[in-house]
């Protein structure tokens, strides 16, 4: 339910937003996200980054990603991170990651995207200008937290992508308190 909550939520922002601002929107949280753990696992270090998929089909994938990068790390979260493709010799344990799931199907979970089971859209990608991202934060097989950003956009370098992306990231790596609401409240009672 709550799920169809946050989709529901997602589409209203998107009808609602103009056509030219990125939209943010699907976040949902694992009960084991906690924002001062990924704080503590990337301040000052690097933090690898996985791509799959590209939203710009009219220059080869590795190009993407070498001009996406940048654009990543001007507008990184909080820690001071250094994001990479780079996979290391051997895998951290435990292996904290971010996953970017361009034109991702539409069964595609977070949960599948952990797994490394990966599926992008059968058909064609997202029309020529308009990027679309399912973003996963990960450690080891589990995920901590995702959301869904698309924006339109021409190139790595047009602007709309980096606001996405500081937008995204600040959903993704929400460092605000979590309000327990659907917990009970348990108050002692005295006699």
């Amino acid at each position: 339910m709550r799920t169809l909550l946050l989709l529901a939520g997602f589409l209203l922002l998107a009808a609602c937003a103009p056509s030219t601002s990125p939209v943010v929107g699907g976040a949902d949280y694992a009960p084991q996200y906690d924002f001062s753990e990924f704080f503590a696992a990337t301040d000052g270090r690097t933090f690898r980054v996985i791509v799959a998929g590209n939203p710009f089909p009219q220059m080869p994938p590795q190009e993407m990603q070498q001009r996406l990068l940048p654009v990543m790390q001007a507008n990184r979260p909080r820690p001071r991170l250094t994001f990479t493709y780079a996979v290391p010799a051997e895998l951290p344990r435990p292996d904290y990651r971010l996953v970017l799931v361009f034109n991702a199907a539409n069964d595609q979970t977070a949960m599948r995207v952990c797994a490394n089971e990966i599926r992008l859209k059968p058909t064609a990608p997202e029309p020529a200008g308009r990027l679309s991202v399912f973003a996963v934060y990960c450690r080891n097989d589990q995920w901590l937290s995702q959301a869904t950003a698309t924006t339109p956009a021409t190139s790595p370098e047009d602007p709309r992508v980096g606001q996405m992306f500081r937008q995204l990231f600040l959903v993704v790596f929400n460092d605000s308190p979590f309000r327990r609401s659907h917990l009970p409240i348990v108050v002692p009672m005295h006699r």
